[in-house]
């Protein structure tokens, strides 16, 4: 039985991945600090590891085939990022394991391209987007050294999954259930996200298909380029009642960024809710087969009330065509997501 450590397993991300893989009937070590098994892991083993002992996560990962990298810091804490990353390689080559890594949206910078493919060039004019192209670039020599196997599937902002942290949860459906939906930037601006259960598959997915892949690939997964428009519209459906809408107050996180470093961060990220953007693939489906997230995409010459989008394209208009009736499908994501949402104190939204 193949053997994956999955870094971070107590995240969102790490929990719904680890979930994955046993469902595909791997042999999944859970690697957390304390050593503990999430709450609802059940079929994984647990590990105590600290990624920022390069000693500790060589034993954490000792005889494993694959090292998930779902390591992610609090925005405050993305000095750390680089240090983990190489003591992750030097686990991946102690090992021999394949290096599996969810990419994020920072590297471009802004302006955002509108369509993101994988041969669009990073450029990062944030510490964080300068950060993650550094740890691409990392993984990218360990690759062509022939010391480490990588994969990196890039994605959008996160929904899904149990917990909370995400932009979906801490701002946009944080008082749903008190009938107000949140719009982070203009309701009709086109934004990438993913939903956290197909994000998942992708990398299953692509574990099964490793004959087709080389020693460093570098993948986007599409997920749902909606509007808060149509988020708004299904969360709608989701509840059973109109929603009014707010904006997020960004002039109150600008005023006191000098003084809060949280508010300071998420703010030096704002642009991404300022900057329409979808992800493309010209090579995933080819390798996997249907992309887990198609099969939720309608073929729509415009959303919900017949809104079209700001960056001048439509839902769907050049996306992958969805199975007849398929539309309805749209809503599930989003409504599930809608529907295990509380609210909480916001500590960061977070994304690949």
């Amino acid at each position: 039985m193949t053997k994956i450590a999955i870094l971070g397993a107590n995240g969102r991300l790490g929990r719904v991945v680890a979930k994955a893989f046993v469902g595909a009937g791997f042999d999944v070590r859970a690697v957390t600090r304390t050593g503990k098994l999430p709450a609802g892991l059940k079929g994984a083993t647990a590990i105590a590891g600290d990624a920022l002992d390069r000693e500790a996560l060589i034993r954490a990962t000792q005889g494993v085939d694959i090292i998930f990298n779902g390591l992610n810091p609090i925005y405050t804490d993305w000095g750390k990022c680089l240090p983990m990353a190489e003591n992750v390689m030097a686990a991946c080559h102690a090992n021999g394991a394949l290096h599996l890594f969810p990419g994020t949206v920072y590297n471009y910078g802004s302006p955002m391209p509108a369509v993101i493919t994988e041969d669009t060039p990073f450029h990062p004019t944030t510490e964080k987007g300068r950060i993650r192209c550094a740890m691409e670039a990392l993984f990218r020599s360990e690759a062509d050294a022939g010391r480490v196997r990588t994969i990196v599937l890039r994605a959008g902002d996160f929904f899904g999954g149990t917990g909370s942290g995400s932009w979906f949860d801490l701002i946009v459906a944080a008082k749903i259930a008190k009938g107000i939906y949140t719009a982070p930037g203009p309701a009709d601006l086109v934004h990438e996200w993913a939903y956290l259960p197909d994000f998942a598959v992708g990398f299953v997915a692509l574990v099964k298909n490793l004959d087709k892949l080389g020693s460093y690939e570098a993948l986007n997964f599409p997920g749902h380029a909606v509007t808060d428009l149509e988020i708004k519209a299904a969360a709608e459906k989701a509840v059973g009642r109109p929603l009014k809408t707010t904006s997020m107050p960004w002039w109150v996180l600008r005023a006191g960024s000098p003084f809060v470093a949280m508010w300071r961060e998420i703010v030096s990220m704002s642009y991404l809710r300022f900057e329409p953007h979808r992800l493309a693939s010209t090579r995933l489906e080819g390798i996997i087969g249907e992309i887990p997230a198609y099969a939720a995409r309608p073929r729509c010459r415009r959303g919900p009330g017949g809104h079209r989008h700001r960056n001048g394209r439509n839902f769907g208009q050049d996306r992958l065509n969805a199975p007849p009736g398929a539309a309805r499908h749209q809503i599930l994501p989003i409504s599930t997501s809608i529907k295990t949402t509380t609210s909480t104190t916001p500590r960061m939204p977070d994304g690949p």
